[in-house]
């Protein structure tokens, strides 16, 4: 079994997430050590909480991870997904892994709107033929909990989201991928983009 590690960086919803990748088919391992991660064959960098937070405490593993993911499948789940691109603008500009290019940006105010995103909305998927994909049909809903959203070019996106502004909810480059909504709190349909990503490996 291709083994997947789960980044351990102090910040992000570690248990659920193992949860969801296990009942997908995989035995993944939560891990902080970089030689795990540089061997591994998959990896899922999860995250809940401040931009600027997360790559400070990431800072011992953020070679690894970036020479892993020339290698082998990463994937980003919400924080996590911000933090694959350049910079976010969350308390100042602050620089992310640069995986993926574009920017984080605060969502607008906008009246009849809270701030931060939270709930179900549905998802269109931008790139049909990306394995990531493979059998969810577009305008699937899925989970969101974020203030914070992805601004990256047509070519990154892979699906996209409307509240407030149309933005990415998934982002892909080669084998990089990033989804801002909970895969593993959004049921059958985010554990069937889970099995893919371990199908992708």
């Amino acid at each position: 079994m291709k083994q997947i590690t789960i980044v351990d960086y102090g910040l992000g919803n570690l248990r659920s997430v193992k949860k969801g990748l296990s009942k997908a088919g995989s035995s993944p391992i939560i891990t902080s050590d970089p030689e795990l991660i540089s061997g591994s064959d998959g990896i899922i960098l999860p995250g809940v909480g401040a931009f600027r937070e997360g790559m400070a405490q990431l800072t011992p593993l953020k070679q690894a991870i970036i020479r892993r993911s020339k290698e082998v499948p990463l994937l980003g789940i919400c924080l996590g997904m911000q933090m694959l691109l350049e910079w976010s603008e969350e308390h100042g500009r602050n620089e992310g892994l640069g995986l993926i290019p574009g920017d984080v940006r605060r969502f607008p105010h906008k009246e009849g709107y809270k701030i931060p995103h939270m709930g179900w909305n549905s998802v269109t998927i931008e790139k049909t033929d990306d394995p990531l994909f493979s059998g969810i049909n577009s305008g699937e809903y899925f989970y969101f909990v974020h203030s914070y959203f992805a601004s990256t070019r047509s070519e990154y996106t892979l699906a996209s989201t409307e509240y407030i502004t149309d933005f990415a909810s998934a982002v892909s480059d080669n084998s990089v991928y990033g989804l801002q909504f909970h895969p593993e709190k959004s049921g059958s349909a985010g554990l069937k983009v889970l099995k893919n990503f371990i199908d992708i490996l």
